[in-house]
């Protein structure tokens, strides 16, 4: 069976600039794909390769076993690949079912007659929020009302609602405190329980972790490593985000340069 959306050897460059280079990695339906890297070490621009934004300059990006080479995010999203990105783009004054919509709201009438549908706009969020096990008392209210953790949640059911077989999810946990954090990774493994593929974009290991299937390190544009779960535990991957390798190779070389 193809995976989900594979790169192989995809790179980037903005004129001179090299911003991604000869990364490979894959996404499979119901497992987590983790992206692990610092800033400027080339997450964004993978995701705005994977999410239609741009377009990659070399190797192959493969949707289900067919290459693409989307001309837009619309197109991405047409294909089942859905991006929740850190800003969220939300409209913290619009309701909470508003924003599940935002543009596909339900309507009754025809043609010039038509009218928004609320009872059933708020009906269908209710029990897509429900089914991810969240639960709003009031879909009415702002989305601003709500914690970080939950605008992250309402993003996460909205794109399943509307059929994303990929989530790319881009630093979900980033500005969250460690309880809101666990909220939204708990609704990560459940939209990979539904048979999602998920991108989860992180620069913390420890919250990457419990979640992911597979590791993709990136460092200057570059994989620093790729890893199943079943190669590499927490404090190992912990060291090589740290920058534990470079150390070791900087107090080697400390080392031959003081014996000789």
């Amino acid at each position: 069976m193809n995976a989900l959306l594979e790169v192989k050897d995809v790179g980037k460059r903005y004129g001179t600039v090299v911003a991604l280079r000869d990364v490979s990695t894959v996404v499979n339906a119901g497992e987590v794909t983790c992206v692990l890297g610092d800033n400027g070490a080339g997450k964004s621009t993978l995701i705005k390769i994977l999410a239609g934004v741009h377009q990659h300059d070399e190797g192959e990006f493969l949707v289900e076993g067919a290459p693409v080479r989307f001309a837009s995010p619309r197109e991405a999203l047409d294909r089942g690949i859905a991006t929740v990105y850190q800003d969220l783009a939300v409209v913290p004054l619009m309701s909470v079912w508003r924003n599940f919509f935002l543009g596909s709201e339900p309507t009754v009438g025809f043609g010039p007659f038509r009218a928004l549908d609320r009872r059933k706009g708020r009906e269908l969020t209710k029990k897509a929020l429900a089914e991810m096990g969240i639960d709003l008392r009031d879909v009415e209210q702002p989305v601003g009302t709500l914690s970080g953790g939950e605008r992250q949640c309402v993003a996460i059911a909205r794109a399943i609602h509307f059929g994303a077989k990929v989530l790319i999810l881009d630093e979900p946990t980033a500005a969250l405190g460690v309880k809101q954090a666990g909220v939204v990774l708990k609704y990560v493994a459940q939209a990979r329980d539904r048979g999602l593929g998920v991108v989860l974009i992180t620069h913390n290991p420890h919250h990457a972790y419990p979640v992911a299937d597979r590791f993709l390190l990136l460092k200057r544009g570059a994989a620093l490593g790729s890893y199943e779960k079943t190669e590499i535990d927490l404090p190992e991957l912990t060291r090589q985000m740290a920058g534990g390798a470079e150390l070791e190779a900087l107090e080697h070389e400390l080392r031959q340069a003081e014996a000789s």
